[in-house]
Parts: structure tokens; C-alpha cells; sequence
């Protein structure tokens, strides 16, 4: 793949999404597909689009005439510092959000079909090509994705979510494939509806994806009487950015609320929500982070940490992060006392594990207490070596430190771990401890090392250092579809490509009245290869052009959708 630096950087635990583009599996027909998209976009979206989206078109290098190849674009992201990888659809949130936090733009690699050009409900490289790529040039708008991916990966998800996740992905991947049976659509239509009936309180990242949503994919920007689209959804959906602008869709002010607004992929947005400007889109995402528990600490974020049922990073006033599947808290008047992790645990400080107590150290678990210690006033967080061999904390000596919860940890103290002036683990040889009448550590259970700190001032999603914790993001099982085409199908295809000659080579159309009999008799109800083989006839006056037109003409009168694909694909040559 077309590398560049900001790949290059690109964690390892990443990497299991990436794909190869498959870009010999694009058919003539899908670059068809692309060319029509594109045209109209440049055509229509200057006029009602924010003002960076054409800039942006040229300045990532991204052709109206053909797919792009993605690595290739990566030579020219790379001068507004970004990069772009392709993936199988729909991927975890969290990883979405952990790409997008490392300035990599996602992908998906597949185009929707071509029953699908006006709206589709899974991602494709239409929509993220030529939907997200443009804006990205935008360097304010370029920072708040960059800030929000960042709030992403240490956003809690829970259970439903992954459920929910897996189930809209089987969904759309249903949905691209023209050949899914109805029935097959209809049961996962059901199993999704189901599931969201069952929602409770939503989490850090269901509210946080309602915010992307809302603007990311959604948003538009100005005034609510006359506002600009900026969403990828909307700039990549010739359907709906024609819509979104119609009175019958709502146009509220972008604040915080938005972010108890579901969605519904699979179908048009009811309403959508105007920032004033980019700037305004990180302050309401600064009021949402002070929500969440990477920034507020103590017992509700950790009922958060506990709740996602994940690895999770819970950070003590000292500074030293421990990470692992948190699966007990002992409270004292509601207040935190003592910490179970389950499992491979890791101790870190600022983001790098401690020497010696990564996942192999502590693969059977962890736990610490948390809190003040009876008859020692001050921090001990941040004593000196002096301040604690007053209060008698000395190195070889035996202890019992007796904390005001009642939590009491009795043992030889071989050794203190302190990181910039703060005093983050004490370790101890022949250790108990106890709390109430619950014996929570034995000696012959090896060292007990224990993390130092009065109270938790964060927690967050995620090991503090993903590649020490050998943190994997496995790829999905269910693949999206590779489209298995009929004879007939393809025969379809090769048409396409040599009416795309013949457009290249404006000299040569002596075998477009074959073409057309073919089609004529095979493809009654195809519409992109007449207009494309209309266009190379403009003018002619032959009465091959005014057969094709009149058959177009003939077909838009069968159905609404089809009135407007061909109404609008006249248009480009028509009336340009």
C-alpha cells in the first residue's frame, strides 16, 4: 500500500482492519456509477454545500471521472497530514474513533450498487472518498476530528453496544448486495428493531456517536434559515442533499442536546442540526468530554468502567494508571476503598507501562485499595523519601498501613516506585490484606504491589498502553459481500467499458447502434448506460440520439426514483 508518515505511525493493534482496495473487483458499470455521482455532486453541491468542499475536492486529489486509488490519494493527503486506509465496511466504533484520532481517514472499500445511487445505507467509498476527504482540508474542521477521535478512544462503550454494532453491520452488508432475498433483510430489519426497543441508558459512546452523527455525517453549518451541508452523509447522497434542504426536514441549533437524538441509518434523517461554524463543533464537544469519565473520576466513572464489562485504564491522584477488566468495587459511604481488576493486568504511568508489571506480571489480576491512611496527615502521594521514613514508610521495614476506610495492608515493604516526585507503587513481600472480614490478599499469593493514591481522577476505555497491553482488533467475521454477477450481468459490464472507449475516444461510435440493439433487447430497464451512450451522441441530431432519449423519457415515467436519476443525469450534458 502508498504509504506515508502518518501511517507510518499508525499503532499496530490496527492494523487488523486494514485491507487491500479491491480495485480490479470494480466493474465498468461501478465507475459509472461514480462518474454519475461525482458529476452531480460538483454540478448541484456548489450552490448549497460549505464553501471548503469544492477546495477540498482538489486539493485530495480526488477525480470526478474515476474511483480514486485510496493509497495513491495518500500522497497528496500527506500535505495536510493525513491518510487514508481502506476497510471492509462498517468497523468497531472504538477503532473508527482510534483512526480518526491518528488523522486516518476510513474507508470502506466497496461502491454501492447501482439500485443504491441515491441513497445507501451502508458506508462505501462514495461516501467516504468523496464525502469526508474534501472537508478534512479544512483545518479547523480537520482538528475536531482529529479531538473527537481522540474523546472516542476513551469513551466507555457497554454490551448493547457491541450487540448493536454487529447487528447494524450484518444489516447493511445485506442491504449493499443486490442479490440479498427479502426475507433475509427482513429478519435482520426485525432483530435490529428489537434490539433497540431494548435500550436502557445509553452509553459514553452511543451519546458520543449521536454527536458525530449529527455532525460528521450529518451536519450542516450557518444560519438555521439558511444553512450549508458539511456531512459526509449528506455531500455523498445525491438523494438527500437535495432533501435535507426542504422545509419538511428540521433544522434545529447545534448544542449538546443533540446528543439524545438516535438515528436510523437505513433511512433519510427527519431532522438535522446547524453548528455556526467549525469552531462552535469542539465547543459543544469540550462540554461532552467534561461529561465523561476520563475527566470527572471517583465512583461514577468507575461504575462506568465496571458497567462497559472491558479493559478499561483507571488512573489514581498519583498519577499511576492501571489497566485491566475491572469486576469489583468496595465502597465505604459511596466512596471507592478497594479496586478488583480480572485477568491480564498492567500497571502504566503517563501512558507507558511500568517496568516489570505488564499483562505477563499480572495475568492473574490486580487489586489495590484506594484512599487516605489513618495517622499520617499529608499527601502521601507526593511525600519525599524523608517525609515518608518520618511517617515510618521505609524500605525493609515491616508495615501496617491501616487506611480510614478500614482497608489494612500488613507486610515488608521491598521497594517504592516513584515517577516525577510522585510516589505511585509500593510493593510487599509476605503481605495480607483485609477488608471487614474479607481477606483480599495472602502471602502466598507472591508480591503485592500496591498502587499509591487518595482517590481515582479518571477512567477511560481502553489499556493506558495498548501495544505493551497487546491490545488486538480483531477484523470482523462477516465479511460485506463480494457480488457474484450473472452471465447476463456481465455481459452488461463489458458494454459499459465500450461505451466508456468510445467516450474517450469521441471519433469511435460506429458500434453504439449494436450496443443499443443489445441493450434494447437484454436490459429494458437499464437508464446509466443510455444516458452515458446519450451523452456521447449530444447534438447530432442522428436518429440513433433521439431513440435513446425518447426511451429514457419513456422509462422516467415508471417510477419516481428513476424520473429523477434521469432527469438529473440529462441535466449534466443537457443544460450544464
Amino acid at each position: 500500500m502508498e504509504s506515508n508518515e502518518v501511517l507510518e505511525k499508525l499503532p499496530r493493534h490496527l492494523h487488523n482492519l486494514i485491507i487491500d482496495q479491491p480495485y480490479t473487483n470494480y466493474t465498468a458499470q461501478d465507475q459509472a456509477v461514480w462518474r454519475y455521482v461525482m458529476r452531480q455532486n460538483v454540478k448541484y453541491l456548489p450552490a448549497v454545500a460549505h464553501a471548503s468542499y469544492l477546495e477540498g475536492l482538489k486539493r485530495t486529489g480526488i477525480s470526478t471521472d474515476r474511483i480514486p486509488h485510496m493509497y495513491g490519494m495518500n500522497r497528496i493527503l500527506k500535505e495536510i497530514g493525513w491518510a487514508a486506509v481502506a476497510v471492509d465496511g462498517f468497523i468497531p466504533p472504538v477503532a473508527f474513533m482510534e483512526f480518526q484520532a491518528h488523522n486516518v481517514l476510513v474507508i470502506a472499500a466497496d461502491i454501492r450498487p447501482i439500485d443504491q445511487v441515491l441513497y445507501t445505507p451502508a458506508p462505501d467509498i462514495i461516501h467516504e472518498a468523496a464525502g469526508h476527504a474534501p472537508i478534512i482540508a479544512d483545518e479547523e474542521y480537520s482538528a475536531y476530528l482529529r479531538d473527537f477521535g481522540k474523546a472516542g478512544t476513551k469513551a466507555f462503550s457497554s454490551v448493547y453496544d457491541t450487540k448493536m454494532y454487529k447487528a447494524i453491520r450484518h444489516l447493511s452488508i445485506l442491504k449493499s448486495d443486490p442479490t440479498t432475498a427479502n426475507g433475509a433483510i427482513e429478519k435482520a430489519e426485525a432483530e435490529l428493531d428489537h434490539l433497540t426497543k431494548l435500550q436502557n441508558t445509553p452509553s459514553e459512546m452511543a451519546l458520543l456517536r449521536n454527536l458525530h452523527w449529527w455532525t460528521v455525517e450529518y451536519g450542516l453549518i450557518g444560519t438555521v434559515e439558511n444553512p450549508q451541508i458539511y456531512g459526509a452523509g449528506l455531500l455523498s447522497s445525491i438523494g438527500e442533499s437535495h432533501n435535507c434542504l426542504k422545509p419538511k426536514v428540521k433544522k434545529l441549533p447545534y448544542s449538546l442536546d443533540s446528543q439524545n437524538y438516535s438515528f436510523d441509518i437505513t433511512t433519510q434523517q427527519p431532522q438535522l442540526f446547524v453548528t455556526p461554524d467549525f469552531k462552535y463543533l469542539n465547543v459543544v464537544l469540550e462540554q461532552y468530554i467534561d461529561s465523561m469519565a476520563v475527566r470527572k473520576g471517583g465512583i461514577e466513572s468507575l461504575n462506568k468502567a465496571l458497567n462497559s464489562g472491558s479493559t478499561c485504564t483507571v488512573v489514581y491522584s498519583s498519577g499511576v494508571q492501571v489497566s485491566g477488566k475491572l469486576v469489583k468495587i468496595y465502597e465505604n459511604n459511596k466512596e471507592p476503598v478497594y479496586l478488583g481488576f480480572e485477568g491480564p493486568s498492567m500497571l502504566s504511568f503517563d501512558g507507558q507501562q511500568l517496568e516489570g508489571h505488564g499483562v505477563r506480571y499480572h495475568k492473574d489480576g490486580f487489586g489495590s485499595p484506594v484512599g487516605s491512611i489513618k495517622g499520617i496527615s499529608g499527601n502521601i502521594d507526593t511525600m519525599s523519601e524523608g517525609e515518608l521514613a518520618f511517617n515510618g514508610i521505609i524500605t525493609g521495614n515491616n508495615l501496617m498501613l491501616e487506611f480510614t476506610s478500614g482497608v489494612q495492608v500488613k507486610g515488608s515493604l521491598e521497594k517504592i516506585i516513584r515517577k516525577q516526585g510522585c510516589n505511585i507503587v509500593f510493593s510487599f513481600q509476605n503481605c495480607t490484606v483485609k477488608y471487614m472480614d474479607m481477606e483480599l490478599f495472602k502471602p502466598e499469593w507472591g508480591v503485592y504491589d500496591m498502587a499509591v493514591g487518595e482517590r481515582i481522577t479518571s477512567a477511560y476505555a481502553g489499556p493506558a498502553d495498548p501495544d505493551a497491553f497487546e491490545l488486538k482488533y480483531p477484523a470482523p467475521k462477516e465479511k460485506t459481500h463480494r457480488i457474484k454477477y450473472t452471465d447476463k450481468i456481465l455481459r452488461l459490464h463489458t458494454l459499459y467499458s465500450e461505451v466508456r472507449s468510445m467516450s474517450e475516444d469521441a471519433g469511435n461510435i460506429t458500434e453504439l447502434e449494436r450496443i443499443w440493439q443489445s441493450l434494447k433487447l437484454h436490459y429494458p430497464d437499464e437508464w446509466l448506460l443510455p444516458l452515458e451512450m446519450a451523452e456521447i451522441l449530444k447534438n447530432q441530431n442522428t436518429g440513433l440520439e433521439k431513440e435513446i432519449l425518447a426511451f429514457l423519457n419513456a422509462l422516467s415515467d415508471k417510477d419516481d426514483e428513476r424520473q429523477i436519476l434521469i432527469k438529473n443525469g440529462l441535466a449534466l450534458f443537457t443544460n450544464p
